[in-house]
C-alpha cells in the first residue's frame, strides 16, 4: 500500500504535494489492519473504507446487539433536522451533524438502544425556485410554460438526480445514521400523515380559513413565512435591484404630501416610505391627545385622485412626536394600518394583484407595475401642488430570501392554524420542567413567542408540496372567507360524502413546508397507522437556535395536539456558524463552504468553478469570487473529516455564534498527526508479544474521562475537546511519552520490570484515550484502535464505535500495584522521597532519584513552557484590559481574543 505523489496546480504557481493511496478494500469489507501504518497521517488513507464496513455490520442500527429484552440502559432516539433537498450542505449543517453524531455515538457506546433517524425535506419554495431557475437557464421556459403536471415531473426528476448528494455528504462526515429508515417528506407514508393531520385539525376547528394580510412575493406568486423574509437595513436613500425591473428602485426616503380637509382650505400633511400605497388610503389617523388636530374631529379629507372621502380617526397607536403627527392609513397593505382599520371599521381596498400590478385604482395608474406607479404618483402629487418634500429615512426593507423580491403585505384568503391553546401548552411544558431547553438563555425567546403567539398561515400558492386536502363547495355565493363553503377529506369521495350533494372543486394551494416538518418526529414512524411506542417520544432534539420558533415550537405544539405527547424531552440549541469575519453564510459573499471541500481540500480555481455552476446572478458571482480570493487565496487545504468535526465541536460555545476560520481547522489535522505518531511509537514500544493487562492507569486519564462525561451530560462540547486535547497532547505526548523513553531503553532486570509497567500504563492510556475520542473523531480512532492488541480475542471483529465509552470507575478502581507518577513542581530539589496514594489501602513510597527519568530535565522543560504561556496570556490580558478595548476593537476580534485566553488557561502542566 505505497503512497503515490501527484502534483496539483495551486494559485500563484505554487505546487502542493498531494499523497494518494491505493486502498483496494471492497465496499462493505473490513479494511486491512495488518499492514504497517504509513509514516504520517493522511485523512484520505484513514477515512477510506471504514464507513461502508460500519454500515454493513449494522453498527448504526438500534437493533444491533441483544434486542430480545428491553435494554436496561434505555433508549436514545433523535431525528435529524431534515436538510432541504435543494442541493448540498454547508458548514452550518456540518456543525449540526458533528454535534448530533457525537452525541449519538456517545449514547451508542454507553450501551443504549440508539437510533438517529435520517430524512430529507422537500423544501417547497427553495426547491421550486431552484428548478425554475434551472428551467429558465437551460430551456428558456417558465413553469407556466410547462404547466403544473409537467413542472412537478421536472422537480421529481431533479430530486432523483440531485437529492442523494446530501446523504453522500452526511456519510463523508461520518454521520452514524440508520439509513434503512431514511425518509423524504413527500414519501407516501409521510404525505398520508400530513393529510391526516390537516383533516383532524380542520374537523376540530383548529385549522380554519380567513382573509388577512400575508407576506407576499410577487415573483413567487405566493405567501411566504417570516423566516423567508430578510430584513434589509438602509441608512438612507438607496437604489435596489428588484426582479422584473430594468432599473433599480429607490428606497430609504420619506415622502411628505398633503390631504385637503373637506369643505375648507386646510390641509393635513402626512408622510410615507411607500408613496404608491396612498392610492389605497382610507383614512388619516392622529393621536387622541394631539392638540393640533382636536378641531378636526368628525372631519373628512379628500383623496386627490378619486372622489373618495376619508375620515380623520383618533388612535393612540400614532406617535405624535414623529413628523407632523398625522399618519396615512392603508388597511389592506400595512400590518399596523390593518389593525387601525379593524378598530375603526375602515374600508379595506386592495390595490395590488398577485403579480404586483395596480388594481382598484383610477387611471392613469390602473395596470401599472407597483414601482412604476411609485414614480407616477409622486409626479401627479407635484402637479397638483400637494407634494411637500422628500428626505432620507433610515428604514428596513423586507426582501424575499428566495426570489430577492420586495415583500408586499397583501390581503388574501388563506388557511390558518389557531395556535392560542397549543402555544399555551408549549409554554406550560417548559415552565413545569417537562421539556428542557438548553442553554436556558433561549427561554426568554420561547416564552415571548408562545405567550404572544399569532395564528399560523399554512397556505402556499406553490406547485411543489403537499396539496391541501380541501375542496370548495360551489354555491351561488363565491365568498370563501369564513370557511363555510369548505370541507376537507382524505379523498374527493370522502369530501363529497361530507358535502352531500353540493358541487366540489379541488384546491390548488400547498401546505407550508413547516407543517410537514412539524409532524416529522412521528410521521417518520408511520403515524397514525403504525405503533410509535418503541421510538416515540424521542429523547433529544438538537438544532440551531435560529429555527426555535419555526420548527421546534411547531413540533412541540403539533406533537402535543396530535399524539398527546411531547416529541422529545430536551432541546439543545447550538450557535449559528458565521465566517471568520462574523458574517452570515451567503452564496453571494462566497463564504458558503461545502464541508467536503474542507475534508478533501480545494484550489481557489475549484471554488471559483463552483460559483459558475450555481444559480447566482453574474454580478453576485463576481462579488463572491472576490470574497473567495480574499478569504482563501491559496484555496482550502485538505483537513479531513476528523479535524473538521473536532474543530466544530471545539468552537461550539453556548450562548454565542461561531466565527469559524476554515484555516484554523488545519490545526486539528496536526493534532491527528500527533495521535498517529504517538500510537506508532507505542506500537513499536509494546512489541509483537505484548499481553494486555488492565492494571495501569494515570490519574490524568481518569480526570479526562470525568471531564468528558460531565461535558456530554451538559452539552459542553468545548469542555470535551479541551479535556481530550490536553490529555493527548500536553499530558500523554509532551510529558508521559517523553518521560518514559529513558525507562523503555533500559536493559537491566530492574529496568525491564519498570519498562513493563510503563508499557501497561501506556497501553491503557492509548486504548481508553482512543475510546474517549471516538465520538468526535470516528475515523482516525477506528484506524488506530484496530491496530492495538485487544483485551479479548473476540474483540478483534468489533469496532471502536460499539465498544463501551470509558467511565471513571473503569480507570480509577483500586489495585495494589506499583505506579509510576510524573509530577510538575518546582520543589524537586528539596525533595528526595514522594508518597503517592493511588486509590489503595496502603500508601506506597517512591524514590525520586531512582534513575527512571531525568526529573530535573523534565521539570525544566515544563517550567519553560509554562513561563512562555504565562507571558502570552499576560500580554493578551493587558490588551483586553485597556479602557478603549471594547469600543475600538471589533466584536469578532474580541471573541477571538477571549477564545485564545480560554485556550491558554485550559492548558495544564501536571
Amino acid at each position: 500500500m505505497q503512497p503515490q505523489t501527484e502534483k496539483k496546480a495551486k494559485p500563484e504557481k505554487k505546487e502542493l504535494d498531494v499523497i494518494t493511496y491505493n486502498i483496494p478494500t471492497p465496499p462493505g469489507e473490513k479494511k486491512d489492519v495488518l499492514s504497517p501504518l504509513p509514516d504520517s497521517y493522511s485523512p484520505q488513507y484513514v477515512e477510506a473504507a471504514w464507513y461502508s464496513w460500519w454500515e454493513k455490520q449494522g453498527f448504526f442500527k438500534p437493533e444491533y446487539g441483544n434486542v430480545s429484552e428491553p435494554n436496561p440502559r434505555g433508549v436514545f432516539m433523535m431525528c435529524i433536522p431534515p436538510p432541504n433537498v435543494t442541493g448540498s450542505l454547508h458548514l452550518g449543517h456540518a456543525l449540526t451533524n458533528a454535534i448530533q453524531d457525537c452525541l449519538t455515538r456517545w449514547h451508542r457506546m454507553r450501551g443504549e438502544t440508539t437510533l438517529w433517524n435520517p430524512g430529507c425535506d422537500h423544501a417547497g419554495i427553495a426547491t421550486q425556485v431552484v428548478v425554475e431557475k434551472k428551467l429558465m437557464r437551460e430551456q428558456k421556459m417558465t413553469r407556466h410554460d410547462l404547466g403544473r403536471g409537467n413542472f412537478i415531473q421536472e422537480v421529481w426528476k431533479w430530486k432523483n438526480e440531485k437529492g442523494d448528494r446530501i446523504y453522500h455528504q452526511l456519510k463523508k462526515l461520518g454521520s452514524s445514521l440508520d439509513w434503512d429508515r431514511a425518509c423524504f417528506t413527500m414519501d407516501d407514508k409521510l404525505s398520508y400523515a400530513v393529510q391526516e393531520a390537516f383533516i383532524r385539525m380542520h374537523e376540530e376547528g383548529v385549522i380554519y380559513r380567513s382573509k388577512r394580510l400575508v407576506n407576499w412575493s410577487c415573483t413567487l406568486n405566493s405567501a411566504i413565512s417570516d423566516i423567508e423574509v430578510d430584513k434589509k437595513e438602509l441608512a438612507g436613500r438607496t437604489l435596489l435591484p428588484v426582479p422584473g425591473y430594468k432599473e433599480k428602485v429607490e428606497f430609504g426616503v420619506l415622502v411628505s404630501f398633503s390631504y385637503r380637509v373637506e369643505g375648507s382650505d386646510e390641509e393635513v400633511v402626512v408622510a410615507t416610505t411607500r408613496i404608491e400605497t396612498m392610492l389605497g388610503d382610507t383614512a388619516v389617523a392622529v393621536h387622541p391627545n394631539d392638540s393640533r388636530y382636536q378641531h378636526l374631529k368628525g372631519k373628512m379629507v379628500v383623496h386627490p385622485f378619486c372622489d373618495r372621502k376619508m375620515p380623520i380617526v383618533f388612535d393612540d397607536f400614532v406617535d405624535m412626536n414623529f413628523g407632523t403627527g398625522a399618519v396615512k392609513i392603508t388597511p389592506a397593505h400595512d400590518h399596523n394600518d390593518y389593525e387601525v382599520g379593524e378598530r375603526h371599521k375602515l374600508p379595506f381596498i386592495n390595490i395590488l394583484d398577485e403579480n404586483g400590478l395596480l388594481i382598484n385604482v383610477p387611471p392613469p395608474f390602473l395596470g401599472m407595475k407597483r414601482f412604476e406607479a411609485r414614480k407616477a404618483v409622486l409626479q401627479a402629487l407635484k402637479d397638483l401642488g400637494q407634494f411637500k418634500e422628500v428626505k432620507d429615512n433610515p428604514m428596513v426593507v423586507p426582501v424575499c430570501s428566495r426570489s430577492k423580491d420586495i415583500v408586499e403585505p397583501l390581503l388574501k384568503p388563506q388557511w390558518y392554524v389557531d395556535c392560542r391553546e397549543m402555544g399555551k401548552q408549549a409554554a406550560d411544558v417548559v415552565r413545569n420542567g417537562e421539556l428542557k431547553i438548553i442553554p436556558d438563555h433561549h427561554l426568554k425567546t420561547w416564552f415571548n413567542w408562545m405567550d404572544n403567539i399569532r395564528d399560523w398561515c399554512i397556505s402556499r400558492q406553490l406547485w411543489w408540496g403537499h396539496r391541501i386536502p380541501a375542496y370548495f363547495v360551489t354555491v351561488n355565493d363565491p365568498s370563501d372567507v369564513d370557511g363555510h363553503y369548505w370541507v376537507s377529506g382524505r379523498s374527493e369521495e370522502e369530501a363529497r360524502e361530507k358535502a352531500a350533494k353540493l358541487v366540489l372543486s379541488s384546491y390548488e394551494d400547498v401546505l407550508d413546508t413547516w407543517f410537514s416538518s412539524g409532524i416529522f418526529p412521528f410521521s417518520i414512524f408511520g403515524w397514525p397507522t403504525e405503533d410509535l411506542r418503541v421510538f416515540y417520544p424521542g429523547t433529544l432534539l438538537e438544532t440551531g437556535h435560529d429555527i426555535l420558533f419555526f420548527w421546534v415550537a411547531r413540533m412541540v405544539m403539533m406533537g402535543l395536539k396530535l399524539t398527546g405527547k411531547l416529541p422529545f424531552k430536551e432541546v439543545y440549541l447550538h450557535a449559528v456558524v458565521r465566517d471568520a469575519h462574523g458574517r452570515k453564510m451567503s452564496k453571494s459573499l462566497g463564504n458558503v463552504i461545502d464541508p467536503l471541500d474542507v475534508i478533501t481540500g480545494i484550489s481557489l480555481e475549484g471554488l471559483h468553478a463552483q460559483l459558475t455552476d450555481s444559480n447566482l446572478d453574474p454580478l453576485e458571482i463576481e462579488k463572491a469570487r472576490q470574497g473567495q480570493k480574499s478569504d482563501y487565496p491559496s484555496g482550502i487545504p485538505e483537513c479531513g473529516t476528523d479535524a473538521l468535526r473536532f474543530a466544530l465541536c471545539a468552537y461550539t460555545s453556548q450562548g454565542r455564534d461561531i466565527n469559524l476560520d476554515v484555516n484554523r481547522i488545519l490545526g486539528y489535522r496536526h493534532f491527528c498527526n500527533k495521535l498517529w505518531n504517538a500510537v506508532k511509537f507505542a506500537m513499536r514500544t509494546l512489541g509483537e508479544g505484548f499481553v494486555v493487562s488492565d492494571r495501569w492507569i494515570l490519574s490524568r486519564l481518569s480526570a479526562a474521562v470525568a471531564l468528558c462525561d460531565s461535558g456530554f451530560q451538559a452539552y459542553d462540547f468545548p469542555a470535551i475537546t479541551t479535556a481530550i486535547y490536553n490529555f493527548w497532547l500536553y499530558e500523554l505526548c509532551d510529558v508521559y511519552l517523553e518521560s518514559v523513553k529513558p525507562v523503555l531503553s533500559r536493559t537491566d532486570s530492574e529496568g525491564q520490570k519498570q519498562a513493563d509497567i510503563c508499557r501497561q500504563t501506556l497501553y491503557t492510556c492509548l486504548e481508553v484515550g482512543l475510546r474517549l475520542l471516538s465520538p468526535l473523531m470516528p475515523f482516525v480512532t477506528e484506524e488506530l484502535f484496530q491496530r492495538l492488541p485487544r483485551r479479548l480475542a473476540q474483540d478483534s471483529t468489533s469496532s471502536i464505535c460499539v465498544t463501551p465509552y470509558p467511565e471513571t470507575s473503569e480507570v480509577s478502581r483500586g489495585q495494589r500495584s506499583s505506579v509510576m507518577a510524573v509530577f510538575s513542581t518546582s520543589h524537586f530539589n528539596e525533595c528526595n522521597e514522594l508518597s503517592v496514594s493511588v486509590n489503595m489501602p496502603v500508601s506506597k513510597s517512591f524514590s525520586a532519584n531512582q534513575g527512571l527519568i531525568d526529573l530535573e530535565k523534565e521539570v525544566t522543560k515544563l517550567t519553560a513552557k509554562k513561563g512562555e504561556l504565562e507571558k502570552q496570556m499576560e500580554k493578551m490580558k493587558e490588551k483586553m484590559a485597556k479602557n478603549d478595548y471594547k469600543e475600538k476593537v471589533p466584536v469578532k476580534v474580541q471573541e477571538a481574543d477571549a477564545e485564545k485566553v480560554s485556550g491558554m488557561e485550559g492548558k495544564q502542566f501536571v
